[in-house]
């Protein structure tokens, strides 16, 4: 039989508003490394949980920009450097005609970055979660709303975080253990 190895814990809580309290207080006793799990998405939990504002808005915005400046340098140094044709007498740089593919390099690298930000913020792909490995825990699709607190937090102690899982009403603890 393989060994089992201690990944976490969870605890179960019996609506919305009594998680968000229970996010406020692990976040206040210092626990960094917990998530709350819940079958539709709660208003507030970010705030509750201590979460700061995702970067990839900024990361998605300064990529896009980055694909603007690529797509009008290469318009500019093709038709104005590399192949320079007068036609008409127009000017070699007319920037209006460059706005569509500047524009359309911009989405693209900006959905680039925000498809592989989202990997890379999410810590994907993670194709098992410790949370798995419990049977009580197939009710947060349907009506379960539990707290998971890793066991690589500085905080985690078994005992001591079983005894204030249930200090701020968590029911159903359990220690998520499972392969390695």
């Amino acid at each position: 039989m393989a060994q089992q190895t201690l990944h976490g814990i969870l605890a179960e809580f019996s609506n919305p508003s009594t998680l968000i309290k229970a996010a406020e207080k692990v976040r206040d006793a210092g626990y960094q490394l917990f998530d709350c799990h819940s079958p539709f998405p709660i208003h507030g939990m970010d705030t509750a949980m201590g979460m700061k504002r995702s970067k990839l808005g900024f990361v998605v915005a300064l990529t896009g920009g980055i694909g603007a400046i690529l797509g009008l340098l290469l318009q500019w140094w093709t038709a104005s450097i590399d192949y320079p044709i007068i036609i008409s007498g127009k000017p070699l740089f007319s920037w209006q005609a460059f706005i569509i593919v500047t524009f359309a390099l911009l989405v693209l690298f900006g959905a680039f970055a925000a498809v592989f930000g989202m990997f890379h913020f999410n810590r994907l792909p993670r194709l098992n979660h410790p949370v798995f490995y419990s049977n009580n825990f197939k009710k947060a699709s349907d009506d379960g709303f539990f707290i998971s607190i890793e066991v690589a937090d500085s905080n985690f102690d078994p005992e001591k975080t079983t005894a204030f899982l249930k200090e701020i009403g968590g029911d159903n603890i359990e220690l998520l253990a499972g392969d390695e």
